[in-house]
């Protein structure tokens, strides 16, 4: 009860007079500013029903780091913090002149202003003097690093724009205790944030939007700011680590297409060049953000652009299985394909026939000489050594000849059978070609839509960022 009425007593004093000074004694004496420093757990107001204004900036440094897996973003903050202590009060005149004393921070009452985002010890360099004027202003600066939850949206990585909440507001004192308002404007701080921006690294600072209101929770109201800190990333590391090595790796793959299709070496090229894809891919994984709520847009690109180049392949086994299979088999090819891909695709494609080869006609539907049947007909002769006629010197004559006749229909067999065949080859390759024709023209067209897409996209959001 004693110390109450002390307490009460020691207030009222200091509602009567200010604080005293000394002659030859610059500034107030220690004996008045300990009676201060003694009601520390008191707020400073002389009347307790009108609430402490606290005045809030802060300048952006430095975006340290962002986490995309944990939503985290990390940045440096020159904070400035204004309020007013009613009792820290005294005349310039008697105190020769000193308008502005610094004093420890500790032994004042300070506003307990808090960043609501803020999800990580407070292990920023503390500042422990504030200035304290001659009409009770009091002036805190002091460096923060800032570790606070951000809803990190990366589905535009990496040219993706990032709207990160800084909250501040008081943790205990209700509107009717303290009250807080910017001590600068929005565009004044966000002017001096990109002024002095430093260590961004990859991070570009957009600008800074704020608002105050009022935050309700049951039957208590508390008064924040709302600042709204605009990122951008810089995408020059990831376009020239990322997309301009795959986009070349493309390439190749596009030009593979002018090997030639009978060349088993395109197929072993394509397997190659997939395998050096997929390295390239596990490389470069550190430098993609993962997000359980979702991939990146290059993600997909990069996952497309590994489908497109198994489909190449698989075009390349198709094409080289009609070359070398169906080729090495002799079959006739079909009359159907004769029609639809030898006179119609062809003529689609504008396939380019060579000049001594002139495009297939459909064939009659008789069938086919028989290889074996074809060249001159050689009559049987009989074997009986009474019907062979003889020279003059007695030497019989028939039978050679009739082996000499019997080797010439074999080579001329042969060599019709060779021509034959020839020519069942140059026919199937001609459907080959056709169909590489065919798909490599399907292939340049899904690539050349698939990147329009991927390009309008990302230019829609730059713009719109």
């Amino acid at each position: 009860m004693c110390s109450s009425q002390q307490t009460i007593n020691l207030i009222t004093g200091l509602l009567l007079i200010k604080l005293s000074c000394k002659e030859g004694h610059s500034g107030p004496t220690y004996e008045s500013m300990q009676s201060v420093f003694d009601l520390q757990s008191f707020r400073p107001a002389v009347n307790l029903s009108n609430p402490t204004i606290a005045n809030i900036s802060f300048t952006l440094y430095a975006v340290l780091g962002v986490n995309e897996k944990t939503q985290i973003l990390t940045t440096f903050l020159w904070l400035r913090l204004y309020w007013n202590h009613e009792f820290l009060v005294w005349d310039p005149d008697e105190c020769d002149g000193v308008t502005r004393i610094s004093l420890p921070v500790k032994n004042l009452w300070s506003p307990d202003i808090i960043i609501y985002e803020f999800v990580d010890d407070d292990v920023s360099q503390a500042c422990p003097y504030v200035y304290v004027n001659h009409t009770g202003h009091i002036r805190w600066d002091r460096m923060l690093r800032l570790v606070s939850a951000c809803n990190l949206k990366i589905f535009s990585f990496p040219f993706d724009v990032q709207n990160c909440t800084f909250t501040f507001g008081s943790y205990m004192h209700t509107i009717r205790d303290v009250r807080v308002s910017p001590a600068l404007t929005f565009t004044e701080m966000s002017g001096n944030s990109k002024r002095y921006l430093e260590a961004s690294g990859e991070w570009e600072l957009m600008d800074i939007l704020g608002e105050t209101s009022i935050l309700q929770f049951g039957i208590d109201e508390w008064d924040i700011i709302t600042f709204w800190v605009v990122i951008r990333r810089r995408p020059v590391l990831y376009v020239v680590n990322l997309l301009i090595p795959s986009s070349f790796l493309m390439l190749i793959d596009i030009l593979s297409f002018y090997l030639p299709p009978h060349s088993v070496d395109r197929a072993s090229f394509k397997m190659t060049l997939i395998l050096g894809y997929t390295v390239f891919l596990l490389i470069m994984n550190d430098l993609l953000p993962s997000t359980a709520n979702g991939t990146p847009i290059i993600g997909i690109y990069f996952s497309v652009c590994l489908a497109l180049m198994v489909i190449s392949l698989l075009e390349t086994v198709i094409i080289t299985n009609v070359l070398h299979n169906n080729s090495m088999k002799f079959q006739e090819v079909p009359n159907w394909v004769r029609v639809v891909v030898l006179k119609h695709i062809a003529n689609l494609i504008c396939y380019r026939w060579p000049e001594d080869i002139s495009p297939p006609s459909i064939p009659p539907n008789d069938k086919p000489e028989s290889v074996n049947g074809s060249g001159p007909s050689i009559p049987p002769v009989s074997q009986t050594p009474d019907q062979h006629p003889t020279s003059n010197d007695g030497t019989a004559t028939m039978p050679e000849l009739q082996q000499i006749c019997q080797y010439l229909s074999d080579v001329h067999a042969h060599l019709t059978s060779l021509q034959k065949e020839n020519e069942l080859k140059d026919e199937w390759c001609h459907v080959g070609y056709v169909l590489d024709f065919l798909l490599f023209r399907i292939y340049l067209l899904l690539i050349s839509c698939y990147a329009l897409v991927i390009i309008s996209m990302w230019c829609v959001w730059i713009s719109q960022s």
